[in-house]
């Protein structure tokens, strides 16, 4: 009877801890999507230094959890999102509008699909 109960134990530490995880991500990924949609508000107002400013803050939040990431998620997804930070500001620096808001959705598609991909639901499970 006793190895039923730590069984049991151990799925529901288990459970909470992909529950967990799963939150923590979506909050820390709507954040930074947070931070990217302002920074196009302000590409769009002609002041790139101050979106640079967000969407390298933006960086910031994923790098500082960087070994947490990689440790929780696939590293061709978290590979993807950081590589498309880098397309981002590439096309900060070089101040194409056009160029820079597509690449800008797409970071925030990316971000938005990891988080998903994390959500407890019967999609993920099946």
């Amino acid at each position: 009877m006793r190895r039923l109960w730590i069984s049991q134990a151990l799925l529901v530490l288990i459970f909470a801890a992909t529950v967990g995880n799963s939150l923590y991500l979506k909050h820390l990924t709507g954040t930074i999507t947070d931070l990217l949609e302002e920074a196009q508000i302000l590409a769009q107002q002609e002041d790139w230094e101050e979106a640079d400013a967000l969407t390298r803050e933006a960086l910031k939040h994923w790098q500082d959890r960087e070994l947490y990431l990689y440790t929780t998620l696939r590293h061709a997804d978290t590979d993807e999102v950081y590589t498309s930070f880098r397309e981002v500001e590439g096309f900060l620096r070089t101040r194409e509008p056009q160029e820079y808001a597509a690449s800008n959705a797409r970071l925030i598609a990316r971000l938005e699909l990891v988080a998903s991909m994390e959500q407890f639901n019967l999609q993920n499970l099946l």
